[in-house]
């Protein structure tokens, strides 16, 4: 039996990700094994492992004619998702770098959340947009009180589900380490608890984002459907002009790894409903490895 196990690891926007080809079933010994969420979680572990903020596999579409090549979510607890925006960003940029599928320039994904279509933006080397399955569920104004202050949270489902909390405070000093883990697993949330995004609007079109995610159950330097939600929930929420609800204008997203994300989108404010959603981010590839034979003992 092969049992190597080549990867590569890459970043967008500070998010980190390992992908692994398992498109040839070369992989499937892995893919079988029972203790499979235990190893992701060693896998994606800093300092004892490659490290990472979650792992993708690349396999065979099924049941879907117009998808190219389909992918595998898990997050760094080893719990399987739906969807991640900058993990398909990196996704997308992989795939097409390792000629995994024929399309110059662009793929079609199956995920488990449905359809995503990324692409390279030629006018920007580097940079990768996505389209991912329209986000569902939009509730406005849960109100929230824990450790005694009450927030007002913002839900919706992504590709997995996101809670958007407005700020007034300066953002860079909230301590997200103390409120984001209580208010992702607070009972109005559910059992699966959400991924919360501390939002600050620096203006029409602007923000400032920092998201607490669940399976990784810390702050990250960036997410992209956290991003993405805060994106179109703040155009819904605070009114802006038309030509952010009609995907004119981007929206833009600074986050804590130093970037800047476009998202651009169809909303209607009358349902709150959002039918489109694109976010635009930075992608590389940091580097192509083996690991030893030992580690999967």
């Amino acid at each position: 039996m092969d049992t190597l196990f080549p990867f590569t690891k890459m970043t967008a926007a500070g998010n980190d990700f390992i992908c692994v080809d398992a498109s040839t079933g070369k992989m499937d010994w892995l893919l079988c094994r029972t203790d499979l969420p235990a190893l992701v979680t060693r896998l994606c572990r800093r300092g004892l492992g490659i490290g990472a903020d979650g792992l993708i596999f690349a396999q065979q579409p099924s049941g879907q004619a117009f998808a190219a090549v389909a992918a595998r979510f898990f997050d760094p607890d080893g719990t399987e998702v739906e969807l991640c925006g900058n993990g398909t960003a990196c996704f997308t940029e992989w795939v097409l770098a390792k000629e995994l599928v024929k399309n110059h320039g662009e793929v079609i994904i199956q995920t488990p959340a449905g359809l995503a279509q990324g692409k390279r933006v030629k006018a920007e080397p580097g940079r990768v947009r996505v389209c991912i399955p329209k986000p569902f569920g939009i509730k406005l104004g849960h109100q929230v009180t824990v450790d005694g202050r009450t927030w007002t949270v913002h839900t919706v489902t992504t590709g997995v589900p996101h809670g958007v909390v407005f700020v007034e405070e300066d953002l860079a000093g909230l301590e997200v380490s103390h409120w984001g883990p209580r208010l992702r697993r607070h009972p109005e949330f559910g059992v699966r608890g959400i991924n919360v995004n501390f939002t600050q609007v620096l203006g029409v079109g602007r923000l400032a984002v920092r998201t607490f995610e669940f399976g990784v159950e810390d702050e990250t330097l960036a997410c992209g459907t956290g991003c993405s939600s805060a994106a179109f929930l703040s155009a819904l929420v605070h009114g802006w002009p038309e030509a952010y609800l009609t995907a004119d204008e981007p929206v833009l997203v600074d986050v804590r790894g130093g970037e800047t994300l476009k998202v651009w989108f169809l909303a209607d404010s009358g349902t709150l409903t959002v039918s489109s959603v694109c976010l635009e981010t930075r992608v590389r590839a940091v580097y192509d490895g083996v690991l030893h034979p030992g580690f999967l003992e």
